[in-house]
């Protein structure tokens, strides 16, 4: 399963998106693609945003479940501590 949350995202970038994944929010796409696919829409994503900011959460066999990676403007940041990942809110 992947959840990719996009913030401030073109719409040609949304529109591609949704071809992969469901938008049940403006800017939240969820689905459940194969690692292969989940990694070239992230890359995608990521080449196509401009002043905006993206946070892929995708389940995988790790002691939380779930990994987390951001790109670009985020007001959240991952920390790794100890294997476990945690946010990180900036002040």
């Amino acid at each position: 399963m992947i959840v990719l949350i996009c913030d401030n995202v073109s719409s040609s970038l949304r529109g591609e998106l949704t071809r992969w994944l469901l938008e049940p929010k403006t800017g939240v796409f969820v689905g459940n693609v194969s690692a292969l696919v989940r990694e070239k829409l992230w890359q995608r994503a990521c080449s196509k945003i401009n002043d905006g900011g993206c946070i892929m959460i995708y389940s995988t066999n790790c002691a939380q479940g779930f990994k987390m990676q951001f790109w670009g403007n985020t007001k959240r940041w991952v920390t790794d501590f100890d294997g476990l990942q945690l946010i990180t809110i900036p002040s």
